[in-house]
């Protein structure tokens, strides 16, 4: 019986490629992730050190090629000292702060409703919130330019009734761009909180009326907490979108309103400067990792209790 044994076929082991393919299938932890990590590398990563290396050098180019690189502090340092920079990076945090606020005051009372209503109300909702997304952002931009100019729509209705005698001019204004960054990033704001109000258990209500809360204190006391985590993510996400934007500046606040993000393009494609176009680059990163850290912490103090609860 043992002889017969011994001739029986050892199954082959994997070689490292199938080790790696079982790994990246069934494997946990960062395994799943590891195509996903590569990509990035190549396709962020790697570019965005090019990038920046462009913004410590000083370089000769003949012919569309540098042929000569010497180490320089001199772009970051006229970065930090100029005050041009200081406005426009102030004016870009402040409006991109603005747009993350507006969008968590008016998203979520549109999420509130979607919790208290019916089957069709919160159909409704979530068609009108998922409906902008399925055009461009260009698209939308052009619709505010068509409503919001000297002949639009906006100017035209308040001409019509009596309100005014003249258009006003709300085209090229800083008002004009926070209103195109308010509806263009609405919705991202209100589908992380839908996605949390979609489970939130109904009878926390009854627990919270018969300990002897009113709506508003269940509200604020139940609700909110819950939904702190969703309005995190949200804000986050609204943030980055609104302190990154191209398009929606430059076609509703015009040629002159620069914010951090059309100074790049400039710098990059029309003055052909790349070291300051990189540093400005790198600047925009850093202020967007800051701010995104103080979100994160204050999210993490909001939900602190679940944590004291595991």
């Amino acid at each position: 019986m043992s002889a017969a044994a011994d001739r029986l076929p050892v199954a082959a082991q994997p070689g490292l490629w199938g080790f790696v393919v079982d790994k990246l299938l069934t494997g946990r932890g960062i395994w799943p992730a590891v195509p996903a990590i590569i990509a990035l590398i190549f396709v962020a990563v790697i570019p965005f050190f090019m990038l920046l290396s462009l913004g410590f050098s000083e370089f000769d180019v003949e012919r569309g090629q540098i042929i000569d690189r010497t180490f320089t502090m001199s772009y970051l340092w006229d970065a930090v000292t100029e005050p041009l920079y200081h406005k426009i990076f102030y004016r870009s945090l402040s409006l991109a702060l603005t747009t993350m606020v507006l969008c968590v005051v008016i998203g979520y009372p549109v999420a509130y409703v979607y919790l208290m209503g019916g089957r069709g109300l919160r159909r409704l909702i979530l068609v009108l919130t998922i409906a902008p997304l399925l055009t461009s952002g260009i698209v939308r931009t052009y619709a505010w330019m068509v409503i919001l100019g000297a002949r639009g729509i906006l100017n035209h209705s308040l001409i019509g009734i009596g309100v005014i005698d003249r258009p006003l001019r709300i085209m090229n204004t800083e008002w004009a761009v926070l209103t195109g960054m308010v509806q263009i990033h609405l919705p991202i704001m209100i589908l992380p909180l839908i996605a949390v109000m979609s489970r939130y258990d109904r009878s926390l209500d009854e627990a919270s009326a018969n300990l002897g809360a009113t709506r508003m204190g269940t509200l604020r006391t139940v609700i909110l907490p819950l939904s702190a985590p969703a309005i995190g993510a949200g804000a986050a996400l609204v943030f980055v979108l609104s302190y990154t934007t191209f398009v929606v500046p430059q076609l509703l606040g015009g040629g002159n309103y620069l914010n951090a993000a059309t100074m790049i393009y400039e710098q990059v494609i029309y003055s052909l400067e790349w070291s300051k176009g990189a540093v400005s680059a790198l600047i925009l990163m850093l202020t967007c990792l800051a701010v995104l850290t103080g979100i994160a912490l204050l999210t993490n103090i909001f939900t602190r209790w679940t944590r004291a609860a595991r």
